[in-house]
Protein backbone atom coordinates (compact mmCIF):
# COMPACT_ATOMS: atom_id res chain seq x y z
CA UNK A 1 0.00 0.00 0.00
CA UNK A 2 1.08 3.98 -0.88
CA UNK A 3 1.07 6.52 1.92
CA UNK A 4 -1.51 7.56 -0.70
CA UNK A 5 -3.88 4.26 -0.16
CA UNK A 6 -3.37 4.43 4.22
CA UNK A 7 -4.75 8.14 3.85
CA UNK A 8 -7.87 7.02 2.32
CA UNK A 9 -7.84 4.49 4.81
CA UNK A 10 -8.28 7.10 8.18
CA UNK A 11 -10.87 9.77 6.66
CA UNK A 12 -12.78 10.04 9.38
CA UNK A 13 -10.43 10.55 12.06
CA UNK A 14 -10.89 13.92 13.88
CA UNK A 15 -10.47 15.64 16.86
CA UNK A 16 -12.23 15.10 20.12
CA UNK A 17 -13.42 18.30 21.39
CA UNK A 18 -12.99 19.47 24.95
CA UNK A 19 -10.49 18.17 27.22
CA UNK A 20 -9.82 14.73 25.26
CA UNK A 21 -7.66 13.46 23.12
CA UNK A 22 -8.66 11.35 20.07
CA UNK A 23 -5.33 8.17 20.04
CA UNK A 24 -4.82 7.92 16.93
CA UNK A 25 -3.99 11.53 16.49
CA UNK A 26 -1.67 11.34 19.32
CA UNK A 27 -0.29 8.03 17.34
CA UNK A 28 0.56 10.46 14.04
CA UNK A 29 2.28 12.48 16.82
CA UNK A 30 4.72 10.06 17.57
CA UNK A 31 6.00 9.84 13.72
CA UNK A 32 7.29 13.54 14.38
CA UNK A 33 10.61 14.55 16.32
CA UNK A 34 7.70 16.56 18.38
CA UNK A 35 5.68 14.07 19.45
CA UNK A 36 2.85 16.33 21.07
CA UNK A 37 0.70 14.40 22.87
CA UNK A 38 -2.67 16.16 22.24
CA UNK A 39 -5.27 16.33 19.34
CA UNK A 40 -4.92 20.64 19.80
CA UNK A 41 -1.38 20.23 18.24
CA UNK A 42 -1.28 21.39 14.40
CA UNK A 43 -1.29 17.48 13.00
CA UNK A 44 -0.97 17.84 9.23
CA UNK A 45 2.69 16.92 8.76
CA UNK A 46 2.23 14.28 11.86
CA UNK A 47 -0.65 12.71 9.95
CA UNK A 48 1.40 12.39 6.31
CA UNK A 49 4.45 11.25 8.27
CA UNK A 50 2.43 8.24 10.09
CA UNK A 51 0.82 7.10 6.48
CA UNK A 52 4.84 6.90 4.74
CA UNK A 53 5.90 5.50 7.75
CA UNK A 54 2.91 2.53 7.71
CA UNK A 55 3.57 2.30 4.28
CA UNK A 56 7.48 2.11 5.12
CA UNK A 57 8.36 4.71 3.45
CA UNK A 58 11.00 7.51 5.20
CA UNK A 59 9.13 11.23 5.27
CA UNK A 60 10.27 13.83 7.24
CA UNK A 61 9.87 12.90 11.16
CA UNK A 62 8.91 16.85 11.12
CA UNK A 63 5.88 18.29 12.47
CA UNK A 64 6.53 21.16 9.94
CA UNK A 65 4.46 21.48 7.26
CA UNK A 66 7.05 23.00 4.90
CA UNK A 67 9.68 20.45 6.15
CA UNK A 68 7.72 18.08 2.89
CA UNK A 69 9.46 20.89 0.49
CA UNK A 70 12.84 19.74 1.18
CA UNK A 71 11.33 15.98 0.69
CA UNK A 72 11.93 13.86 -2.50
CA UNK A 73 11.30 15.36 -5.69
CA UNK A 74 9.80 18.14 -6.87
CA UNK A 75 7.15 17.52 -9.54
CA UNK A 76 6.36 20.17 -12.45
CA UNK A 77 2.63 18.49 -12.88
CA UNK A 78 1.10 16.79 -9.39
CA UNK A 79 0.37 13.27 -9.78
CA UNK A 80 -2.68 11.83 -7.73
CA UNK A 81 -1.21 11.25 -3.94
CA UNK A 82 1.57 12.82 -4.79
CA UNK A 83 2.79 15.42 -1.50
CA UNK A 84 1.40 19.20 -1.93
CA UNK A 85 2.53 21.96 0.10
CA UNK A 86 0.59 25.34 0.64
CA UNK A 87 1.58 28.65 2.28
CA UNK A 88 -0.63 29.69 5.41
CA UNK A 89 -0.59 33.16 7.14
CA UNK A 90 3.21 33.98 7.61
CA UNK A 91 6.10 31.45 7.31
CA UNK A 92 6.78 29.34 8.88
CA UNK A 93 3.44 28.33 8.82
CA UNK A 94 2.09 26.23 6.05
CA UNK A 95 -0.40 22.93 5.30
CA UNK A 96 0.60 19.66 3.81
CA UNK A 97 -1.95 16.90 2.72
CA UNK A 98 -1.89 14.03 -0.37
CA UNK A 99 -2.89 15.40 -3.89
CA UNK A 100 -6.22 14.59 -4.87
CA UNK A 101 -6.90 16.55 -8.32
CA UNK A 102 -6.94 20.25 -9.25
CA UNK A 103 -9.83 22.19 -10.69
CA UNK A 104 -9.41 25.17 -12.53
CA UNK A 105 -8.66 27.57 -9.29
CA UNK A 106 -8.96 25.26 -6.82
CA UNK A 107 -6.74 21.70 -5.09
CA UNK A 108 -8.16 19.31 -3.91
CA UNK A 109 -5.67 17.29 -0.95
CA UNK A 110 -6.63 14.57 1.39
CA UNK A 111 -5.32 15.41 4.99
CA UNK A 112 -4.96 15.70 8.37
CA UNK A 113 -6.00 18.93 10.47
CA UNK A 114 -8.82 19.66 8.07
CA UNK A 115 -11.76 21.08 9.86
CA UNK A 116 -10.16 19.26 12.77
CA UNK A 117 -10.33 16.03 10.99
CA UNK A 118 -9.30 13.77 7.99
CA UNK A 119 -11.00 14.79 4.82
CA UNK A 120 -10.71 16.04 1.84
CA UNK A 121 -10.48 19.34 1.19
CA UNK A 122 -10.49 22.40 -1.50
CA UNK A 123 -7.57 25.02 -1.16
CA UNK A 124 -6.62 27.94 -3.50
CA UNK A 125 -4.04 26.54 -6.60
CA UNK A 126 -2.07 30.07 -5.73
CA UNK A 127 -1.36 28.81 -2.74
CA UNK A 128 0.58 26.00 -3.68
CA UNK A 129 4.56 25.94 -2.74
CA UNK A 130 4.96 22.81 -4.51
CA UNK A 131 4.52 19.45 -5.15
CA UNK A 132 6.86 16.33 -4.19
CA UNK A 133 7.18 12.61 -4.86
Amino acid sequence: MTPYDIAKGEIGQKEIAGAGNNPRIVEYHQTTSLRATTDEVSWCSSFVNWCHRQAGVAGTDSAAARSWLRWGKQLKQPVEGCIVVFKRGAPPAGHVGFFVKRDGVNVWVLGGNQSDQVKISVYKAADVLGYRA
